[in-house]
C-alpha cells in the first residue's frame, strides 16, 4: 500500500519540473525568434518586408513587445517604430501612399504603436487612427443599411468588401486602446461576424445561414458571400479553423456570453476539428496565421483545456508551444515550409505569427 503512494507522491512532486522545464524551452524559443527579428531581419529603415506596405513591420513589432515590453526602447524597435512614424496620413490612418490596404496596416500599426505607448507619445496619433477606422466601416456613413450582409465589417480598404479577417483586426486595433465591447462600432461588428456564421440564428438571416449549419465561420457574408474552403454542392460556405476563431474570439471581444447559442455553437465546431496539424478546412494553408489566431481565441475563452469530440482533453498552450517549437528554424525563424499561400513563405511574417501565439502560452 505504501509504495503505490509514495509513487504517486514522487510523480506530483516532478509535475512542476516538468512544466518548469517546458517553460524554459518555450522562452529559449521565444528569444531565439526574437534575436532573428532584432539582429538584421529589418532593412536599414527599420521596416520588415516593405514591400508589403506597413502590414509586416507592425506585426513583427507586435510580436517582440507582446513577449519582452522593455525592449520598446530598443535600438532594433525605435527604428521600426520610426518606419511606422514615415507613415502616419493626414488621414489619420498609418499605411504606405496609394495603399489598397488602410484598414488592415492602420489597424495592426495601432496594435504596435499601442504597445509601445506607455509614456503616452502616441496618444494623439492613435485617437486619429481610431477614427479614421471608425470612418472606413461599413455603416450609414457609406449608405449602407444594417439588412446588408456586409453591414458593420470592414475590408482592406475603404471600397474594398468587408470580411471577416480584417474584421477582426479592425475589432483587434479598437480594443488596443480601449474601446469598450458597448462601443456602437464593437456592435456594428458583431452584426457582421454573426453573419459569417454557419448558424441559423435571430442573429443571421442571410441565405447561406443555414446550408452548412456547423456552427463554424467563413471569409465573408458580404457580396454574395465567400469561403476560402470553398462551397458545399448546393452553395453553401464550408467553415474554416482560422475563420472560426477569429469569428469567436471577435464575439467573445463584442462581450458576446459563453452561453450564447453562437459561442456555443463556435465551440461546438471547434471540440469537433481541433487540430494542431493543420488549418481545419484549409489544410496547411494560413497554418501560421491559424496558429496564431487559435491561441488568441482560445486565451479569450479562459480554457485551459479543450475536449475533443472523442473526449480528449487538449492542454492547447503545451500543444500549442510543442508544435511551434518543433517547427522552428536553427537561426530562430519560423517559415510555411508546405504551403506559401497568403505570404507564408515570408520569414518575417512567420515569425511574427509564431511569436505572438507563443506569448498566449506562458
Amino acid at each position: 500500500m505504501l509504495r503505490p503512494l509514495l509513487c504517486c507522491f514522487a510523480a506530483l512532486l516532478t509535475l512542476p519540473s516538468i512544466a518548469a522545464d517546458r517553460q524554459q524551452e518555450t522562452d529559449a524559443a521565444i528569444a531565439r525568434g526574437i534575436d532573428f527579428l532584432t539582429r538584421g531581419a529589418a532593412s536599414d529603415t527599420g521596416a520588415y518586408s516593405p514591400q508589403t506596405g506597413t502590414g509586416v513591420t507592425s506585426l513583427c513589432i507586435t510580436a517582440v513587445l507582446q513577449n519582452r515590453p522593455a525592449m520598446a526602447t530598443s535600438p532594433s524597435i525605435v527604428k521600426s517604430l520610426k518606419f511606422l512614424e514615415q507613415h502616419f496620413q493626414d488621414t489619420g490612418g498609418i499605411y504606405v501612399n496609394d495603399s489598397l490596404y488602410r484598414n488592415y496596416e492602420t489597424s495592426l500599426a495601432m496594435q504596435a504603436l499601442a504597445l509601445a505607448n506607455s509614456d503616452h507619445r502616441y496618444d494623439q496619433r492613435l485617437k486619429r487612427a481610431e477614427a479614421f477606422l471608425r470612418g472606413i466601416q461599413w455603416d450609414e456613413g457609406e449608405g449602407i443599411e444594417s439588412s446588408d450582409p456586409g453591414y458593420g465589417g470592414a475590408g482592406y480598404g475603404k471600397h474594398a468588401r468587408p470580411d471577416l479577417s480584417n474584421t477582426q483586426f479592425f475589432l483587434d486595433a479598437l480594443r488596443s486602446v480601449g474601446v469598450g465591447e458597448e462601443d456602437p462600432a464593437i456592435q456594428k461588428a458583431l452584426k457582421f461576424v454573426s453573419r459569417c456564421q454557419n448558424l441559423e440564428s435571430e442573429y443571421n438571416d442571410t441565405p447561406h445561414a443555414a446550408k452548412v449549419g456547423d456552427g463554424g465561420f467563413y471569409y465573408t457574408s458580404a457580396a454574395g458571400g465567400q469561403s476560402q474552403a470553398g462551397q458545399t454542392p448546393d452553395g453553401g460556405l464550408r467553415s474554416y479553423g482560422s475563420m472560426t476563431y477569429a469569428g469567436l474570439k471577435s464575439m467573445l471581444y463584442a462581450g458576446v456570453s459563453k452561453d450564447d447559442q453562437r459561442v456555443k455553437a463556435a465551440m461546438d465546431f471547434i471540440r469537433k476539428t481541433y487540430s494542431l496539424q493543420q488549418n481545419p478546412g484549409m489544410g496547411n494553408a494560413g497554418l501560421f496565421y491559424y496558429y496564431h489566431t487559435f491561441a488568441k481565441a482560445l486565451d479569450a475563452t479562459q480554457l485551459k483545456t479543450i475536449e475533443d469530440a472523442s473526449g480528449q482533453k487538449h492542454d492547447w498552450r503545451q500543444e500549442l508551444s510543442e508544435t511551434l517549437l518543433s517547427l522552428q528554424a536553427e537561426d530562430g525563424a519560423w517559415v510555411n515550409r508546405e504551403n506559401e499561400r497568403w505570404l507564408e513563405g515570408d520569414r518575417n511574417l512567420v515569425t511574427a505569427y509564431a511569436l505572438m501565439a507563443l506569448s498566449y502560452c506562458k
